[in-house]
């Protein structure tokens, strides 16, 4: 058993393994069908880290997220199916995979893993996307974080389609809106992504949800795969769809 850091049981740090086909089919759903094919698939191994289970050749990857640093929080129950193209591989992966590395060593408390990535942030080690692009969230369901403020830890089962754009730096006032506000565009956890000197980080995100029509499509044809999920995880079940971050 590695060194786990004070207060850490087995039971906070250490990941339960999902079935392989079942991550991976929920995986891939994070992105449009026309890229799952040729897509680069990266599983979990709970004492690890990520690996490729699959390699590919259109440059996009997908994974399921089970850590948000920014939250400072080891949770079984987080799981959310995320896609990057070969820039966000390059600039926003490498955080994921460290995340998971040092989670999996049982060495870590949340918040060391939370002030390690912000003191990378800080000194360059992780940089910011140079370009514009995209993050696909296609899947039918995501378990997540359902507030900006990561002083509120509630989790929820949702489906929320959507695409995310890099917008790295961007706050809600250089939108002109309030950061309460309903309307598009939304920001993806914006307080959750402050350094401790009150500047942005490097990943934020542009959403912009799909509509109703192309999100039902989605659900449907998702059918099978929500009904694994659930059986699998009964808290997996979609407790309601989101439009926005914002609750």
């Amino acid at each position: 058993m590695a060194t786990q850091a004070l207060g850490q049981t087995a039971n906070d740090w250490k990941l339960e393994k999902m079935p392989a086909d079942l991550e991976t089919d929920f995986a891939l759903s994070a992105l449009p069908p026309q890229l799952r094919g040729a897509a680069t698939v990266y599983l979990l191994d709970p004492d690890k880290g990520y690996y490729i289970s699959r390699p590919g050749t259109n440059g996009f990857v997908c994974f399921i997220a089970r850590t948000e640093w920014e939250w400072a929080e080891f949770r079984q129950d987080v799981a959310t199916p995320i896609s990057y193209d070969a820039e966000g591989v390059r600039a926003i992966l490498p955080v994921y995979l460290d995340v998971a590395t040092m989670r999996a060593s049982g060495k870590y408390s949340p918040m060391q893993i939370r002030d390690t990535i912000i003191a990378r942030i800080k000194r360059g080690y992780y940089k910011a996307p140079s370009r514009p692009g995209i993050s696909y969230m296609e899947a039918p369901m995501m378990r997540v974080y359902t507030s900006n403020d990561p002083g509120n830890n509630h989790v929820a089962s949702v489906s929320m389609p959507h695409y995310m754009y890099y917008a790295p730096y961007l706050t809600y006032s250089d939108l002109g809106l309030d950061s309460n506000s309903t309307q598009e565009p939304f920001l993806v956890n914006p307080d959750a992504m402050l350094l401790d000197d009150g500047h942005k980080g490097p990943y934020e995100y542009l959403i912009t949800p799909l509509n109703e029509v192309e999100t039902s499509k989605i659900r449907e044809s998702q059918q099978s795969l929500l009904k694994r999920l659930e059986d699998y995880k009964p808290y997996f079940k979609v407790e309601g769809i989101m439009n926005s971050h914002h609750h």
